[in-house]
């Protein structure tokens, strides 16, 4: 997930596309397989028994994650973590692409028309954080367009029986609106996520870094705030992202309703399931923010001198 500001303001859009497209590009490389582990996690629908020291045996998690490759060589079950990699680039890229792009366009349209009335609600400080909060959150609900990306790359990755050899066009063709099943729950999803996002990103530039301008922050002030904005979304987002992802693996004939997956998910295996596959995605949140966005800040200046 992208900070709210990249770069000085100064760079054409042309760059902001080639610096923040190239990043995802990169981020997706290096964190497309932890994203694989928790989505498996997440969709495994058995209950994990644990051993008399309440660790999960080691056998149990290596079924799960890498599944029949589970007894193959190093080098075998890693490259088992990439399945969907092409329906990920197209899906992470045009992910980045929005987020750099789409947020700040959503907070200049707020701030123009409706600042007044946030600051008369919520105070300057806190109208601001507010409508930067808000801007993420419209914007959050806007990615609902790359939904059919994202249903394609989970599937590869928990479900990849359902494409049964057919190619992307054919899917697109045959599946149709199908490809936006579970669009309710992923809006859902994203608007308290980016909410949190972009809400607890400012919160903590303004009231614990003392950053007023948030342009202005440093690398070492956009990394903290962002790794608190990311961990706030993630857990906030974490219930719903789990009932998107059962949504989004079963097969395409398969009509699921949220309800029925909410229903039996308690029934079967508790609350505590809604949190599965948390801990490895809060886990990857530092590194994951640190590289995307220095990266981001180094690329969009360097594209910015040519184009």
């Amino acid at each position: 997930m992208a900070p709210s500001h990249v770069g000085n303001g100064k760079e054409s859009g042309t760059a902001r596309v080639l610096g923040s497209g190239a990043s995802g590009v990169a981020e997706l490389v290096i964190f497309h397989p932890v994203d694989t582990v928790a989505k498996r996690l997440m969709s495994n629908k058995s209950k994990v028994h644990l051993s008399p020291m309440y660790a999960v045996s080691t056998s149990t998690l290596s079924s799960i994650i890498f599944r029949e490759y589970a007894s193959a060589p190093l080098g075998r079950k890693f490259m088992s973590l990439f399945p969907g990699l092409g329906y990920a680039a197209g899906y992470k890229v045009a992910q980045r692409i929005y987020k750099f792009g789409g947020q700040p366009w959503f907070n200049d349209i707020i701030s123009r028309n409706y600042k007044d009335d946030f600051t008369r609600v919520f105070g300057e400080r806190k109208g601001k954080m507010m409508m930067q909060a808000t801007a993420g959150s419209l914007t959050g609900i806007g990615e609902v367009v790359l939904l059919p990306l994202d249903v394609l790359k989970i599937k590869r990755q928990v479900n990849p029986e359902a494409f049964r050899g057919r190619g992307v066009i054919r899917i697109f063709m045959e599946e149709g609106t199908t490809l936006y099943r579970g669009w309710g729950w992923t809006m859902a999803r994203n608007a308290p996520g980016s909410f949190a996002l972009f809400g607890a990103s400012a919160a903590t530039k303004e009231y614990v870094l003392g950053v007023s301008d948030y342009s202005k922050a440093t690398w070492t002030q956009n990394f903290i705030a962002s790794v608190a904005g990311a961990v706030a979304s993630i857990t906030v987002a974490a219930p719903l992202d789990t009932v998107k992802t059962r949504i989004q693996n079963a097969n395409f004939e398969q009509k699921v309703p949220g309800v029925t997956v909410v229903k039996d998910l308690i029934r079967n295996e508790g609350v505590s399931a809604f949190f599965k596959g948390l801990t490895p995605k809060i886990l990857v949140v530092g590194p994951k923010l640190v590289f995307s966005y220095t990266l981001a800040q180094s690329l969009i200046p360097l594209f910015g001198k040519y184009v």
